[in-house]
């Protein structure tokens, strides 16, 4: 039980850590490019965000699919790290099997999302801008 709170601990610093180290990049980016938006866009506290569809399917898709690679990577070095730890308890071994299995399947499933997405809407409809 107190491997998994320090596995955990150190997850949450590290997430902490490098979400804060790429925050200060955003905030300089975020500081340049206010009140700098195009026609179609709206300057919020986020940046520009695009008023039509397809701008903003552009702009928010790479980062939806970037959050789930990074929470699956996250997941299956926490079920490495518990099968690294387990020793010989059959229900934690277990427990990291299927934690790693769920990662990877839903990595695939965000993977396949995209490749679907882009079949339908840029090849099939020809929608513009996607």
């Amino acid at each position: 039980m107190m491997m998994k709170r320090k596995i955990i601990s150190f997850l949450l610093v590290l997430t902490v850590f490098l979400s804060m180290a790429n925050f200060g990049q955003i905030g300089a980016e975020a500081l340049t490019l206010q009140g700098n938006c195009g026609d179609k866009e709206i300057d919020t506290a986020l940046g520009c965000i695009p008023t039509t569809i397809s701008g903003f399917v552009k702009k928010f898709l790479p980062i939806l699919f970037g959050i789930s690679g990074g929470i699956s990577f996250l997941l299956m070095v926490f079920g490495f790290i518990t099968i690294a730890s387990s020793g010989s308890d059959e229900k934690k071994l277990q427990g990291a099997k299927e934690t790693i299995t769920s990662a990877i399947t839903g990595l695939l499933v965000s993977i396949f999302a995209l490749f679907i997405l882009k079949l339908i809407a840029a090849d099939i409809l020809k929608i513009p801008g996607i």
